[in-house]
């Protein structure tokens, strides 16, 4: 599966992005989605992942309540929607797809998109 990832930017702190990511192949559907992000300095963290049928969801404590990740897997893509964006949110968002379905463990997630800028100012 290849991914696109799109939609960063720059917004002010507590603005709001949607990120969305574009799956090539007719597994989509089989795959759980994930999104990561890497801060300057830092390395990659896991933010969000969302189950083959889109049934659970899983979010990392500091973007609970803030982010929403959604799939279609009609159309092949993921989205994630942040509100009350953060100087701290600043970084490369990556979408990634782990094959198992599951989406629980971020090491499984094995096919990575490009990465999309997001800076938040203060």
């Amino acid at each position: 599966v290849q991914l696109q990832a799109s939609g960063g930017g720059l917004v002010q702190a507590g603005g709001s992005l949607r990120l969305s990511c574009a799956a090539s192949g007719r597994t989509f559907s089989t795959y759980a989605m994930g999104w990561f992000r890497q801060a300057p300095g830092k390395e990659r963290e896991f933010v969000v992942a969302i189950r083959s049928s889109g049934s659970s969801t899983y979010y990392t404590d500091s973007v609970k309540g803030r982010f929403t990740i959604s799939r279609d897997n009609a159309k092949n893509m993921v989205y994630l929607q942040m509100n009350s964006l953060k100087p701290e949110d600043t970084a490369v968002y990556y979408c990634a797809a782990d094959p198992s379905g599951w989406g629980r463990s971020p090491q499984h997630f094995a096919y990575w998109g490009q990465g999309t800028q997001v800076t938040v100012s203060s």
